[in-house]
């Protein structure tokens, strides 16, 4: 027994020995073969390992897809589509997409075209398709509104204005509150013979006219009309994109298409009449009858003293100024619906600052103590009453500033409309100097 165990090992010791002659021998003859052989076998294993890996095996339909949409220009043009299955809706991608103009929506052209099946129970309506319905609500406010021309020049050619005031509320009347009327108050206060025109489809309503019958009860001229849009617009830029907009080839986009409206009405009100633009939020503080063709400045560059935003609460201009047809152009080859203040202070920003020195456009940029005294960042400050002997001589020295520099002040509704003036404030004794109705409800500003 222990003979043959031994006589096993020796033949395994023999067969280990014989295999590491083979290995030997393989490694000599790959040495002695020629490089670009050795390369080339390299070359094949690495082409296999690679074909190995990226194989897909694609099984043969047992049944045809669903033919695709032929989005041919004789189809587009009036002949039938083939009916798609009720089950299967289709999804067009765009893999090579057309440049989209910034005022209109994306135009059907000739891209490169994938279709895909996708489920239909999934489908999403567009985010936006909502809007249109409120667009054509706010649009056809001026729809019964063809006399628009002929109540608004005989309302300004027979009064005997001695300076014409715009303002604009395109919204419900709900919001008109202590803070708008007081705004009017002011106004009247400094020019108690201009004429004011409010462009707006919800105070020509009976509620509107009691709202404003105080002031008409005081002999002051004013009047509350529905814009005609159309006429308004015409032979001006705005013409063209207002029509894209009612056609739906202009998306209003996500911010409020009031206040977008409302920026381009001012500008084309003034374009077409001339006079002065204010918001429902300016108070005036003095005669705006020496300025003209003038815009207010928001901010300025310490650094070098010059003006870095403009804004367009308060507009200065005389009829068909130039700068004015810029800015509507502007707006109408510009508009983006989805950037807060694009189309309004940051538009007079730009279009000023390309124009700035261009012979012709003869107008004044006012600094920002003009009308806008306090950045809307700091404008709580206005409302606070006083809290300390260092507050108070800090508020009565604001105050005095204000009333020496300033024309007007805008109180940026949209960070202080929430907040009350409390007694003491700089806002306080601006109501008591340039109230009308001083012992109304306006106290509550």
């Amino acid at each position: 027994m222990y003979h043959q165990i031994t006589k096993l090992k020796q033949n395994c010791f023999v067969c280990v020995k014989q295999l590491q002659n083979i290995k030997r021998s393989i490694f000599a003859s790959l040495i002695c073969l020629p490089t670009s052989l050795l390369a080339l076998i390299f070359f094949l294993l690495l082409l296999y390992n690679g074909f190995a890996v990226f194989y897909v095996h694609l099984p043969f339909p047992s049944k045809p897809q669903p033919e695709p949409a032929n989005f041919s220009k004789a189809n587009l043009a009036g002949n039938s589509l083939k009916k798609l299955p009720s089950s299967v809706m289709y999804a067009v991608k765009e893999d090579t997409p057309s440049v989209i103009l910034k005022t209109l929506l994306p135009l059907l052209q000739n891209p490169a075209i994938s279709v895909t099946p996708i489920n239909h129970s999934v489908v999403l309506k567009p985010k936006k398709a909502h809007g249109y319905k409120a667009v054509k609500r706010m649009l056809s406010s001026g729809d019964n509104s063809k006399q628009f021309s002929t109540r608004i020049r005989d309302f300004l050619g027979n009064r005997g204005c001695k300076v014409r005031f715009f303002m604009t509320w395109i919204s419900s009347l709900k919001p008109f509150g202590d803070r708008e009327l007081f705004a009017i108050e002011s106004l009247f206060k400094s020019h108690p013979y201009a004429c004011l025109v409010i462009v707006s489809n919800s105070m020509e309503a009976e509620s509107g006219s009691l709202v404003l019958k105080p002031f008409l009860d005081k002999g002051f001229k004013l009047i509350a009309i529905k814009p005609d849009f159309d006429y308004i617009f015409k032979d001006t830029h705005a013409e063209k994109w207002f029509k894209g907009l009612k056609k739906g080839n202009v998306s209003p986009g996500e911010v409020s298409l009031g206040q977008n409206m409302s920026n381009l009405l001012r500008l084309a009100l003034l374009y077409k009449f001339g006079g002065i633009y204010m918001d429902t939020d300016v108070i005036v503080l003095k005669t705006l009858t020496k300025l003209r063709n003038a815009i207010g400045a928001q901010s300025i560059d310490l650094e070098n003293g010059k003006w870095s935003r403009l804004n367009n609460a308060v507009l200065i201009f005389d009829k068909k100024h130039p700068l004015l047809f810029k800015f509507i152009e502007e707006f109408a080859l510009t508009f983006d619906g989805n950037k807060w203040g694009h189309n309004g202070p940051y538009l007079v920003s730009r279009v000023v600052s390309r124009v700035n020195r261009t012979p012709g456009f003869n107008f004044t940029v006012l600094p920002p103590s003009a009308f806008y005294p306090v950045n809307w960042s700091r404008i709580k400050s206005l409302f606070k009453g006083p809290e300390g002997k260092a507050h108070s001589t800090w508020l009565r020295k604001k105050l005095e500033q204000i009333k020496s520099e300033s024309f007007a002040v805008h109180l940026w509704n949209r960070q202080s409309r929430k907040i009350k003036a409390e007694s003491g404030s700089i806002i306080n004794h601006i109501m008591l100097d340039c109230c009308v109705f001083c012992n109304s409800s306006s106290s509550s500003l």
